[in-house]
């Protein structure tokens, strides 16, 4: 218990050391601009994919569950809405955890466990300002636009289905969207996905921080912060849904 409390008190420090350094995000913007290229630019094809499957996957399980009961041509605005609303920004957090945040943990931890932190303090670097800030704020800033793209390639994906297996016209599938899409619902989701950013490279950086052992240790550093980002990403979206919606 006293670890576990010890733990949250250095996770909630190193989240206040990371507010403190904002002032210097100007002055830092090359390496902002640095990983933003490599946690967003770099996972766009990959979001895409999953975002196109989510998609295709939403317009089968609709078509199952309405048939019978609800006229197919609600599906268009049906589906977009739980694709901006929750497939999009939970799929895309899970999935830029999975690539992202476990190998900041990774790349950190390394840093670490041969003594590179050390020799930044050594040079009067801060290592938060150097290292952790500019991650934080890349991928807080990139999750949205990635959620965007996931957004787009679900719709996308759901109206492929929906045209050529379920005989939905694109008509229909639009006019669905129009009368029963709500800008709230985007607005919320792009909310979420940037708080899910902050939270994937927090935890990402403070695992690699407080990594120990060597090579061992950073393999299980690594396994570690993609399940608690995991588990924390489902757990927020639950009480950011009670919140947003």
């Amino acid at each position: 218990m006293r670890t576990f409390i010890s733990d949250l008190g250095s996770f909630g420090h190193l989240g206040y050391q990371v507010a403190v350094q904002l002032r210097h995000v100007w002055k830092d913007r090359k390496r902002l601009l640095v990983q933003m290229d490599h946690v967003g630019v770099n996972s766009i094809p990959l979001v895409m994919l999953v975002g196109f499957f989510a998609g295709a996957i939403i317009a089968w399980q609709a078509a199952y569950q309405f048939r019978g009961m609800v006229s197919l041509d609600v599906m268009g605005g049906q589906a977009s809405r739980v694709i901006v609303m929750e497939m999009g920004p939970v799929l895309t957090a899970l999935v830029i955890a999975g690539r992202i945040g476990a190998s900041m943990t990774a790349e950190i931890g390394t840093m670490k466990v041969t003594e590179q932190i050390d020799a930044l303090r050594t040079m009067a670097i801060d290592p938060v300002r150097y290292i952790v800030m500019p991650r934080v704020v890349g991928l807080s800033v990139m999750m949205p636009v990635l959620t965007l793209f996931s957004n787009l390639v679900g719709v996308f994906g759901c109206l492929i289905v929906s045209g050529y297996f379920l005989d939905i016209t694109p008509q229909s599938f639009f006019e669905s969207i129009r009368t029963t899409f709500l800008v709230s619902d985007l607005y919320g989701g792009l909310l979420k996905s940037c708080l899910f950013g902050v939270l994937i490279a927090w935890i990402g950086c403070f695992m690699g921080l407080g990594t120990t052992g060597g090579a061992k240790g950073v393999g299980k550093a690594t396994i570690s912060s993609f399940v608690l980002a995991a588990i924390l990403i489902l757990v927020g979206d639950f009480f950011l849904w009670l919140i947003l919606f």
